[in-house]
């Protein structure tokens, strides 16, 4: 019988550091090693991307541990069959659409197609970038982001998932926070978020529009309040009903 495998990726890459080769936002502070191939389960400690191209296929969990870095923000093919699970200041950026992050993001024109079968679960984490992924589970996020501040500018986008289960965000201050584009099978519940992102003197954040909800759209305390803002979307379609902030959304 194969015994678990589990490969930890040091927090110093002396010896294997190398350049990010794709062109888009910065993810990690650094890139870090090249991380592809198949795996039982990672436990990462220090920094890694996955190369424009590439594959890595995890069987188990994958886990960033305190401060971690993962940067699959990129033209590749992520599947975790097991979850996610995201440590206290670590940073997740997983997958991307023509709609992510930045002025010029990697997929001008294509959506990649990463995948979890189980969920995404971040407690305290500095942020997460879900953008164009399939995750059959939960997203669920307690906690984290830099506090409220511009500097560092850090933002928090979940954007052009298919999520499961229920997505739940809580306690994250940042620059900005939004949920836009996904389809949810489960509820949706956003509680005391803030972001500070004002263009023009107009608060930007807590964007909450254009998805699909089967559940309940649930948003309490968050600020600035849960809007459509200048996301050019609309109105949620929710099955269930709308509470608090997202009743005017």
């Amino acid at each position: 019988m194969l015994g678990l495998c589990v490969v930890i990726v040091a927090a110093v890459f002396a010896g294997t550091a190398s350049a990010d080769p794709f062109v888009g936002p910065p993810i990690c502070s650094s890139a870090g090693m090249a991380l592809s191939g198949n795996y039982n389960e990672i436990t990462l400690s220090g920094n890694a991307y996955v190369p424009e191209g590439a594959t890595l296929n995890v069987r188990g969990n994958l886990r960033l541990t305190a401060g971690s870095c993962l940067d699959a923000f990129s033209l590749s093919t992520v599947h975790v069959h097991g979850n996610i699970l995201v440590g206290a200041h670590a940073v997740l950026g997983l997958g991307c659409t023509p709609g992510s992050i930045g002025p010029v993001p990697p997929c001008r024109e294509q959506t990649t197609a990463d995948t979890v079968d189980g969920s995404v679960i971040a407690h305290e984490a500095l942020t997460m970038y879900l953008d164009g992924d399939t995750i059959h589970g939960d997203v669920v996020s307690t906690g984290g982001g830099p506090g409220p501040t511009l500097n560092p500018y850090i933002n928090f986008p979940i954007k052009d998932n298919t999520i499961g289960g229920n997505l739940m965000v809580s306690g994250w201050q940042g620059a900005w926070f939004g949920v836009v584009r996904n389809v949810v099978g489960g509820k949706v519940v956003l509680v005391k978020n803030v972001g500070l992102t004002a263009p023009e003197g107009v608060p930007d954040s807590t964007e909450v529009a254009t998805n699909t909800i089967a559940g309940d759209l649930i948003c309490l305390d968050n600020s600035p309040t849960a809007q459509i803002g200048d996301s050019g979307g609309t109105i949620n379609t929710v099955g269930g009903a709308k509470v608090g902030q997202c009743k005017a959304v």
